[in-house]
């Protein structure tokens, strides 16, 4: 596995480098091996698909806030059935993707009989690109609705003070010889890590992303933040993202976003938020599903300039395969800093 750099100093490197080199820092951040190879994984995998807002640049909140305790990375996640169709695991303070992937390993082993089951997970962590989680699961077959909870970024409709969170949904769904249909996406015109990626570059941020604290319209990225989001849809957005505090945080008795401490920093409270997943077998349903399902999408691309989503995201994996992820000169060099503890 090599690295190399391009010019203006920017690096691409190998998807198996970058996953052992995160590995490395967060195992020397109070991570066991198991959880630090998920969640790297995880990391990885956003950055191969060009979700950069929640790739390594979370590496160093990741690793401080394991450092000092804010997430437990050695917390193991604890698997519950309620009932032959519901399920539960209890990330225990934890990071999100080991709960995950229990979760839904006992879950993909029950929806064939039962054909749908919903796990919820709490006490659980930042949920990152919550898709990658459920397309192989419509790979092999099955269509997923994911939610999770955040932190506050989002004011209830008609206020202008943070209480919901940017509360991302994901839906995947088979479809015939071809790459599933995924979606994903939050409830914010854009996801709160773009405009931590802006704080952090100094860069400004387009108007109508966000209000600062006083509520006025902000491009200030670092205001924005201090403020709120808006949500999509305006005051139909902000119904939404409370719908899936109810879903994600009241189902599991898990912290909602006012209460739940910051992904992007070491200080403060455990985040303590919550996931809900439904795997639905559609072939219970409809044994027709997917020639069913291919009837819309024919019907969408029949529109000069329509296009099935996940073109660009499939397009961006394939890139970071052949070349490597791009990464610049400064985040690698923090990544390198995180190992040299």
């Amino acid at each position: 596995m090599t690295a190399f750099f391009y010019e203006g100093m920017q690096m691409r490197i190998a998807p198996q480098l970058l996953e052992s080199l995160t590995i490395d820092v967060l195992t020397k951040h109070q991570t066991s091996l198991e959880n630090a190879t998920c969640v790297a994984k995880a990391l990885v995998h956003a950055d191969m698909d060009g979700l950069h807002s929640h790739g390594v640049a979370r590496l160093y909140a990741y690793a401080k806030q394991a450092k000092n305790g804010k997430v437990d990375g050695r917390a193991v996640p604890l698997l519950s059935q309620l009932t032959p169709s519901a399920l539960s695991v209890d990330a225990a303070g934890g990071f999100a993707y080991p709960a995950i992937q229990l979760g839904l390993g006992e879950a993909e082993k029950r929806v064939k009989t039962s054909g749908i089951v919903a796990l919820s997970i709490g006490q659980s962590h930042h949920a990152g690109a919550i898709g990658q989680f459920i397309e192989p699961l419509a790979k092999r077959g099955l269509m997923v609705l994911a939610f999770s909870n955040a932190t506050a970024a989002i004011a209830p409709a008609g206020g202008n003070r943070a209480l919901f969170g940017t509360n991302p949904i994901a839906f995947s769904c088979p479809r015939v010889d071809e790459e599933p249909l995924l979606l994903d996406l939050s409830l914010s015109k854009v996801a709160r890590g773009k405009i931590k990626l802006a704080a952090d570059a100094g860069r400004e941020i387009p108007e109508g992303w966000a209000v600062d604290s006083a509520g006025m319209p902000t491009t200030d990225a670092q205001q924005a933040l201090e403020g709120a989001l808006i949500p999509i849809g305006d005051s139909k957005g902000a119904v939404l993202a409370m719908m899936l505090e109810l879903l994600c945080a009241g189902l599991s008795n898990s912290n909602y976003a006012y209460q739940a401490g910051s992904f992007f920093t070491d200080q403060g409270v455990q985040p303590r938020i919550g996931q809900l997943f439904i795997l639905i077998d559609p072939e219970r349903f409809n044994p027709h599903f997917t020639q069913h399902a291919e009837a819309l999408f024919t019907e969408i691309l029949k529109q000069e300039g329509t296009r099935i989503p996940g073109a660009n995201r499939l397009s961006s994996r394939r890139e970071a395969i052949e070349n490597g992820i791009e990464l610049d000169d400064e985040l690698m060099a923090q990544i390198e800093a995180l190992r040299q503890v």
